[in-house]
């Protein structure tokens, strides 16, 4: 794919670069065009941008504050980087705008930092991006500025926060309180390190706040502030920690160098996507913090690749703009707290910027990323995931058994609800598959179907279980396992669905142990596939297909347990329900109704660039099934008991 041409892009080096061809240039050039192409939706003095999209529940001047403070950090990691040498107007913008966003008679000024305001997040972005031009933006404001930036600060002190990442929020902003001799709380600032350390999990991972919280949140929060928070502080501030967070991050990026695949493309899971490249920010702090585990080169071609593939996928739009969704703009894909300037987080994408030119990691030449190099498999018992890459297609499938974003259960034993407390299934977690390739369907019409990468109970009214709270059993080696609860309508008792995903070279195995109730039907279903023209579907009575026109295929397969007969597979196909396209569609299986009781369920679920050629693939995989045991045993010979 090329490059959009609005991007006005520097010729590519293949000779320093010759997976991407990207350099410092290009990085440089795209921050440019961003950041010029905001300037038609500044207010007057510069204080807010009000950008076209749709606008999030706190309203119009807040959404222009996140226009400003979000960009701010991009443009604080372009001034920085340069040394100052930027445009003129580009300094000039962001000292105008924090003039005029602290000064109530302004007709744009910020509103207050009240406690668990929106404003208290854009506060941190601009408390950073203040830290980080210092020289050519703080240190040159009027005194009486300063003063009432200081004064907007100071909402922070004593005041509540959101108990999960925003505690963050409020460490970065009084420690740049601090750091120009203003009142601030070091109780505020020691508390909520404190507090991350509880949500802390092992291996590099931390959930979002209590619960199993996972996703990118882990990268672009949880292990970015406290170093930036360390950037501010300085080295006689930190009370030890910094050790603490610098190992942490490089054991987070031994593994999340698996996340992305060789096109460039992250893991689409979680909420907050629409942030996109802002995945790259662990990437970039590991350089910033010397404590990466990748090598110079690597972690230029990883983030290259990350940057590029959107650039080719027409992100910045042609206005330069950054739209509500993944490619396309995509609501459904977003959150109610989501505005027009929210994806503006993908500034954090840039903090490389605030390496020198020399750094080694602009100069060394580009390295392949390991699913260039062999296929991967990578358990992640922390957060319950299973990581899988292929190198003949370059995809990373991720399988999950252990992120729900659901509050931790507020009983136990025998006799508890296991779903007590959680809210609703959300797409972006409840699945059992994601990758590079593919995303949930997650517009309100597909989530009442709710096929893809589910396995449920369908009652005789056609509702479907749901996959709420995920309950990890097991995570190591290429095997992982949880059990959930399905409900159904009229139907007071929580059914168990156990599931134990087995990778085997480019197949995932499934097997499931469900109960249910007399009537009701299981269903599992694939990987959605998306494009922007129908995808093709086949079927037979064991197996069910979908292929877009590019050729990537989805598909399952029945093993064991599946009595559907004629009916027992097909595709769903959607519209406007998936934010790699369009059209949709999910492949899946289906049981005759079941008489109750207890069942097995054993499918081969397949995501791949290959051909696929599902009737050779149902005889590829022997599955027994004796007691409680389900004995594998594949064409290579190897065999596995779960």
């Amino acid at each position: 794919m090329s490059v959009a041409p609005h991007l006005q892009l520097p010729p590519t080096d293949r000779v320093l670069s010759s997976r991407t061809g990207w350099t410092r240039a290009h990085w440089e050039a795209t921050a440019d065009r961003m950041l010029d192409a905001l300037t038609p939706y500044a207010t007057p003095g510069f204080a807010q941008y009000r950008l076209p999209g749709r606008g999030s529940w706190s309203g119009v001047v807040s959404d222009g504050l996140e226009g400003f403070a979000r960009s701010f950090l991009l443009a604080a990691c372009r001034i920085a980087g340069a040394g100052g040498a930027v445009d003129p107007p580009l300094t000039e913008r962001y000292a105008a705008g924090l003039a005029a966003g602290t000064d109530p008679g302004s007709g744009e000024a910020w509103p207050r930092l009240t406690d668990c305001s929106q404003q208290m997040v854009e506060a941190a972005s601009i408390a950073v991006a203040l830290h980080e031009t210092r020289p050519w933006i703080w240190d040159r404001l009027d005194a009486g500025v300063q003063e009432r930036v200081v004064d907007w600060f100071s909402g922070f002190v004593g005041g509540r926060t959101w108990d999960n990442n925003w505690r963050l929020f409020q460490v970065v902003s009084e420690q740049f309180l601090a750091s120009v001799g203003a009142p601030y709380s070091r109780s505020d600032i020691e508390g909520g390190l404190d507090r991350i350390e509880d949500w802390y999990v092992g291996d590099g991972w931390y959930t979002d706040g209590d619960g199993r919280n996972f996703d990118y949140y882990a990268g672009w929060a949880m292990h970015l502030y406290p170093l930036l928070w360390a950037r501010i502080a300085g080295p006689d501030g930190d009370g030890g920690r910094v050790a603490v967070y610098r190992e942490r991050l490089s054991r987070f990026l031994e593994d999340y160098q698996h996340f992305f695949g060789s096109d460039g493309a992250p893991v689409h899971q979680g909420r907050s996507l629409t942030y996109r490249f802002a995945a790259l920010a662990p990437v970039w702090m590991g350089a910033l913090g010397d404590c990466t585990p990748l090598a110079p080169g690597l972690t230029r071609r990883l983030a290259s690749g990350v940057l590029r593939h959107f650039a080719e996928r027409g992100v910045p739009d042609e206005r330069g703009l950054l739209t509500l969704g993944w490619y396309d703009t995509f609501l459904p894909s977003t959150q109610p707290y989501s505005g027009p300037a929210s994806p503006y987080w993908a500034s954090k994408g840039f903090l490389g910027l605030l390496l020198p030119a020399d750094h080694a990691v602009w100069t060394a030449r580009e390295l392949p990323l390991p699913v260039e190099e062999s296929d991967t498999y990578t358990a992640l018992p922390a957060p319950g995931w299973l990581l899988h890459g292929t190198r003949h297609d370059g995809i990373v499938r991720l399988v999950n058994h252990g992120s729900d974003h659901n509050p931790p259960a507020p009983g136990a034993g025998p006799d508890a609800d296991p779903d007590r407390g959680a809210g609703e299934d959300d797409p972006h977690y409840a699945k059992l598959g994601y990758s590079t390739a593919t995303a949930p369907q997650s517009a309100p019409h597909a989530l009442v179907r709710n096929v893809d990468g589910h396995l449920a109970l369908v009652a005789p009214d056609g509702t479907p279980s749901r996959r709420r709270r995920i309950h990890p059993l097991r995570c190591e080696g290429r095997v992982a396992a949880s059990w959930s609860a399905a409900r159904l309508p009229g139907d007071e008792r929580a059914y168990r669905i156990g599931t134990t995903s087995v990778l085997h070279g480019p197949w995932e195995i499934r097997v499931h142990r469900v109960e249910s109730p007399e009537g009701a039907v299981v269903r599992e279903g694939g990987h959605a596939v998306a494009d922007r023209t129908g995808p093709f579907a086949s079927s037979g009575p064991d197996w069910a297909l979908a292929r877009t026109a590019e050729g990537l295929t989805s598909a399952v397969v029945a093993l064991y347990g599946w009595d559907g007969g004629a009916d027992g597979a097909a595709v769903a196909r959607d519209v406007e329900s998936n934010a790699y396209g369009p059209h949709s569609a999910v492949p899946y299986l289906r049981s005759a109704p079941r008489p109750g009781g207890r069942s097995v369920h054993v499918s081969l679920v397949v995501l791949s660039r290959d051909r696929v050629h599902p009737e050779a693939l149902r005889t590829a995989v022997r599955v027994r099934v004796d007691g409680d045991a389900v004995v594998m045993t594949f064409l290579d010979g190897s065999r596995v008991e779960v």
